[in-house]
């Protein structure tokens, strides 16, 4: 708003700021914008991945249903970044209580398409899949105070009984 006045009223001062302080200005997103394309985002993942599932029962549909869940898979990685930025996310995802989750899923991610293309291995691509839903699920409830411990706890209490 004050950008705004300071160009109605003739007085414009980004000659006096750096570049970097213009770069800075003019790449922030208000609060609203960053909530529209992170639901946008994150939806477009959501289809993607349902969308890939659908197309896995077509003839050669496993190709098609490993880039749509791989690239599915990204787009709702990628929506957090609209929400706590680009570094801050990568800086949050390679903590150490998130490396291991991380690291699954970007190797996950990577080798569902290596099975897909080069090594024509179905069986395999849908392994990975599996794999890469179970690391991002691991992933993202990383992200809730002690839900892991919750999961753990059920799981253990589940197999033990």
């Amino acid at each position: 708003m004050d950008k705004l006045r300071r160009v109605l009223s003739g007085r414009e001062e980004n000659e006096e700021l750096g570049l970097t302080a213009q770069v800075l200005d003019a790449s922030t997103l208000s609060y609203s914008t960053r909530v529209k394309w992170f639901v946008i985002c994150f939806a477009g993942g959501i289809l993607c991945s349902i969308l890939g599932s659908a197309l896995l029962f077509l003839p050669n549909g496993i190709k098609l249903f490993a880039v749509f869940y791989t690239i599915g898979n990204l787009a709702a990685l990628s929506s957090t970044c609209f929400l706590m930025g680009p570094l801050n996310q990568l800086k949050r995802m390679f903590e150490p209580t998130r490396l291991i989750a991380t690291i699954v899923m970007l190797l996950c991610l990577v080798l569902t398409l290596c099975a897909v293309f080069w090594w024509h291995k179905r069986g395999l691509a849908i392994i990975f899949c599996i794999m890469q839903f179970l690391a991002m699920t691991w992933y993202s409830i990383s992200y809730i105070p002690f839900a892991r411990d919750a999961v753990m706890k059920c799981f253990t209490t589940c197999l033990g009984s």
